[in-house]
């Protein structure tokens, strides 16, 4: 049995699986690294894995907490990504510099969804209804691109105290 549709098997017994093996680029990688668990817990390879964790409950207990361990891993690596964005624009700060990489970008996101919102206004029944689509989803686009940047500026709720927090926490 291949590692994607074996991985997909033992998602019974932890579907947080399916969010790693689906709409990735590394979903092989993924489903390798699950079945590579399901194998070590069960002392058994391949499908024989998904066998003996249908047969063991307590082999399923095991199995979910090295995969608990294994999201938490992955989870604490992306809030390091992010707490070292963060630190990159307090040290430009601090030497006096600007993030003008942000800047453009936050300037390219507004020009954008002005010219969307322009276009759909001033050619407003001039333009099939496929172009509306379209131009409105590419507006959309860049509007979701102003919430991610003011999420980063300024929090983006409650989460975001909590990550910033576990990031306190895991750098001590």
């Amino acid at each position: 049995m291949d590692p994607i549709t074996l991985a997909m098997a033992l998602a019974q017994f932890a579907p947080q699986v399916i969010k790693w093996v689906t709409g990735s680029e590394k979903a092989a990688e993924a489903a390798g690294q699950v079945v590579s668990i399901a194998e070590a817990v069960t002392g058994k390879t391949g499908s024989g894995a998904l066998v003996a964790l249908q047969a063991d409950p307590a082999l399923v207990l095991q199995f979910r907490s090295q995969l608990l361990q294994v999201e938490a891993d992955l989870d604490k690596a992306y809030l390091a990504d992010r707490a070292d964005a963060r630190a990159r624009d307090v040290a430009l700060a601090q030497t006096g510099r600007n993030n003008h990489r942000a800047d453009v970008m936050i300037v390219g996101a507004v020009v954008g969804l002005l010219a969307c919102l322009f276009v759909l206004v001033r050619l407003q029944g001039q333009i099939p209804g496929e172009v509306v689509g379209i131009v409105s989803t590419v507006a959309g686009l860049f509007g979701a691109c102003l919430r991610d940047a003011f999420q980063y500026e300024f929090g983006s709720s409650r989460g975001s105290a909590d990550k910033s927090a576990l990031i306190e926490k895991l750098q001590r």
